[in-house]
């Protein structure tokens, strides 16, 4: 038997009795009746809150009242809990959406903190080297004064002699200041490549160790440099003219470079030499690209080939030109799945390759300029490719077409395009060096550093540092 409060007629959900009309009530109705009138709603008596006896009981359970066991009654029930439910759905959806505005103006914030502390890192880094380079001169300590209660010496003829005589900068100290700047600034300015023919004209960094550092010059060396030593590990020298492509094996302590003098080099970095010489092209090498096996090296030259050569033995397996096209091509890239790759001309055509197929499977028309540069990602989606044309192009290959063109400023120079293992970023070398964000395609960061053009742009491990190299003959290395 549940018990039934005496005004409402409901099971309570927390009954109390009055002693003054033995009625049960539900405490909040009849507090809410005393507040107004003081009295037991049943007989009039005067009551007060105190006076009423809490009931303990189970918690009851209310039974459903008898127009709800009707099949209208049970519809509108389900109808009414469907519409709480999706009011819910539409409610979280909303805070769905809010939060990631609040995200995208948090990363907005983030990437403007990144630029800020770039250009005051920057500024830094220029008072330094202007600090550094600053003659010593002499006379720049002022002689302290006598205090007013420092006593004074009289000499023989009676005139007061000073205690604390200032020696001030010596020639010896000038000196030895000035030598000591001369050896800072000399290594400071100290290149990677030959001044005489200044420029570095490629650039890789190790993929199983991102602080040795690959580049190709204009010298017509090649050189492994570690980032965390700071030093050159090893000075590659072969090539009858300059560097132009340059590859970091992946597992082995090998390189590859390649170069106008129509050849292709392998070389060991222990032993410091040249262990192949692969002769694929008549004309200059353009561009250089390892497959993933690590065992087959893409190449392109001016001759209008492209060549599969085996880098153990040196041979060439396969050769191939587009004799509809009949113009150079300009750069080679491997498709991370290593079965197509890309080319690009000097006609402004961008050509993918099937590999098992030796034939040309698509074309992407757009460029005005001979290309310059391509670059895949790494999901395989995408395509980037630079020309001289001012322009960056994204192509998506399942569908074979252009979804974004970004134009860069006049007469902006496109050099080198890469994405970092992740694919989360796209960095552009050139006239300066720009990262956008993938899928937005919106610029996140820009270096100005570089006093001539930047030939190369590769990303550290997980993006955490971005490296460039340019025709200054320097290396550089931003922290992301």
């Amino acid at each position: 038997m549940s018990l039934v409060c005496a005004i409402s007629n409901e099971v309570p959900e927390h009954p109390c009795v009055s002693p003054v009309s033995n009625q049960v009530f539900e405490r909040r109705l009849i507090e809410k009746y005393i507040a107004e009138n003081g009295t037991d709603p049943m007989n009039g008596q005067p009551l007060s809150e105190e006076q009423l006896v809490d009931i303990k009981v189970s918690h009851p359970i209310r039974p459903k009242a008898p127009s709800a066991t009707s099949i209208p009654a049970i519809l509108k029930s389900l109808q009414d809990e469907w519409d709480a439910v999706m009011l819910h759905s539409f409610t979280l959806r909303q805070q769905l959406q809010t939060t990631r505005q609040e995200l995208s103006h948090a990363l907005y914030q983030h990437d403007a903190a990144c630029r800020v502390i770039a250009r005051l890192t920057k500024e830094v880094t220029a008072a330094r080297e202007a600090l550094a380079t600053l003659k010593p001169q002499a006379g720049l300590v002022a002689p302290q004064a006598v205090p007013a209660s420092q006593p004074t010496a009289a000499g023989a003829g009676g005139e007061p002699m000073e205690i604390n005589e200032q020696v001030g900068m010596t020639p010896e100290i000038i000196q030895k200041l000035q030598d000591k700047a001369t050896i800072l600034t000399t290594e400071r300015k100290k290149g990677l490549h030959s001044a005489s023919v200044p420029g570095i004209l490629a650039l890789d960094l190790c993929p199983s160790d991102t602080n040795k550092v690959l580049t190709g010059g204009a010298d017509k060396n090649v050189v492994v440099f570690d980032k965390n030593e700071e030093q050159i590990v090893a000075t590659l020298k072969g090539h009858t003219k300059k560097v132009t492509s340059v590859i970091y094996h992946p597992s082995q302590s090998v390189v590859f470079s390649a170069s106008p003098d129509t050849t292709i080099r392998v070389w060991s970095v222990t032993a410091g030499s040249c262990v192949q010489v692969v002769r694929a092209h008549e004309a200059g090498v353009t561009g250089l690209s390892l497959h993933a096996t690590g065992d087959y090296l893409l190449s392109s030259s001016e001759d209008q080939y492209w060549a599969f050569s085996d880098i153990q033995t040196g041979r060439v397996l396969t050769k191939v030109t587009d004799e509809s096209a009949g113009c150079a091509l300009t750069c080679a890239q491997f498709h991370p799945d290593g079965l197509i790759f890309g080319t690009g001309t000097a006609d402004s055509q961008i050509k993918i390759w099937d590999l098992k197929e030796r034939t040309n499977v698509a074309n992407f028309p757009g460029h005005s300029g001979p290309v310059t540069s391509i670059a895949f990602s790494e999901n395989g989606y995408y395509l980037a490719t630079g020309a001289q044309d001012s322009s960056l192009k994204l192509w998506d290959l399942r569908k074979l077409k252009n979804f974004k063109t970004i134009t860069l400023d006049n007469n902006y120079e496109v050099k080198s395009l890469v994405f970092d293992q992740s694919g989360t970023y796209l960095a552009v070398g050139g006239s300066d060096i720009r990262v956008y964000i993938c899928k937005q395609w919106s610029e996140v960061l820009n270096f100005t550093d570089h006093s001539g053009l930047v030939t190369g742009v590769a990303f550290g491990e997980n993006a955490q540092f971005l490296t460039s190299a340019g025709m200054d003959r320097s290396l550089k290395f931003y922290s992301l």
